[in-house]
């Protein structure tokens, strides 16, 4: 009679069998990607994008959120060599875990340049991240859903981390407003904050940074009541696309937690067959700012 100890054994005597067997045959199959390229040509960046995996942040209440990230894993391949290694990638990644933490980004960028033998690494990763938020009126709670981004990137200049939101929004036009004796146009805008921090900023301080200087912050569930609020916050503060951006430039300046930081605009006007936009890019360690509308 056959016992579970038995196959477990028989188990055991088999690997112990195959796996030089194995060994063997993963030494004789071509290494192509190792092959030498004569065309002198080295690439910045390559990899493998669009991998969803399962990952936890620390919201500011310290509660752990659960979500999932996009994740774009890249290493530059110097000019002689075919290719890169994807597997690898995906070997690393799943090394840390079922579940990839936002503190070990730093690790797991480094992991990732060490197995490919590499100068650069870079990990993008990309997820949704909730707030709670409560109608102006009301009160009633409903969770908003903004995108996160993190940029991290490793080389034998040291660690690099770039934090990014976006955040939408609602501005009334100060013009419409000016010359209309009826009301005004508005329309739901993005805005995309970047920044890289001497400091921990929390994702819900650079959203906060946002919704502040928009004519209004939006809101997953208005009731009438809060729907009357909204509209007249609007009114009552319209910004054009350079107020708004020119107004999270102002605060990220004022912040010294932040070092370098990007503002993007996009307006989706409602009265035109195109979009208004505007950007400022400031690195405030060497006082640089570059405005373009």
């Amino acid at each position: 009679m056959t016992t579970a100890v038995d196959i477990s054994i028989f188990k055991e005597v088999i690997s112990s069998l195959l796996h030089p067997l194995l060994s063997i045959i993963v030494t004789c199959i071509e290494d192509t990607q190792s092959a030498s390229d004569d065309r002198r040509i080295p690439i910045d960046r390559v990899g493998i994008k669009s991998v969803r995996f399962p990952l936890q942040v620390k919201d500011r209440d310290h509660v752990l959120q659960s979500t999932v990230a996009t994740i774009t894993l890249t290493v530059d391949l110097p000019h002689q060599f075919k290719g890169t290694h994807m597997s690898r990638f995906i070997e690393v990644l799943n090394s840390h875990g079922r579940v990839l933490h936002v503190n070990a980004l730093k690790d797991l960028c480094r992991e990732i340049r060490r197995r490919l033998d590499s100068e650069k690494a870079h990990l993008d990763v990309e997820f949704p991240y909730f707030i709670e938020k409560r109608a102006p009126a009301t009160g009633a709670p409903g969770l908003m859903d903004y995108t996160a981004r993190f940029e991290a990137c490793d080389s034998q200049e040291g660690f690099d981390l770039v934090t990014t939101v976006v955040v939408p929004v609602s501005t009334l036009c100060p013009c419409s407003k000016a010359i209309s004796e009826r009301g005004a146009h508005n329309q739901r805008g993005f805005v995309t904050f970047s920044a890289r921090c001497v400091k921990y900023l929390w994702i819900e301080e650079m959203i906060f940074m946002v919704e502040k200087c928009a004519s209004s912050e939006l809101f997953s569930l208005l009731k009438r009541p809060d729907e009357k609020a909204v509209t007249e916050r609007a009114y009552d503060n319209p910004v054009f696309v350079e107020d708004l951006v020119r107004g999270v430039a102002e605060l990220a300046t004022a912040d010294s937690r932040i070092s370098w930081y990007r503002v993007e605009v996009e307006n989706f006007e409602s009265i035109h067959n195109h979009n208004a936009y505007a950007l400022i890019e400031s690195d405030k360690a060497n006082a640089k700012t570059t405005i373009r509308p």
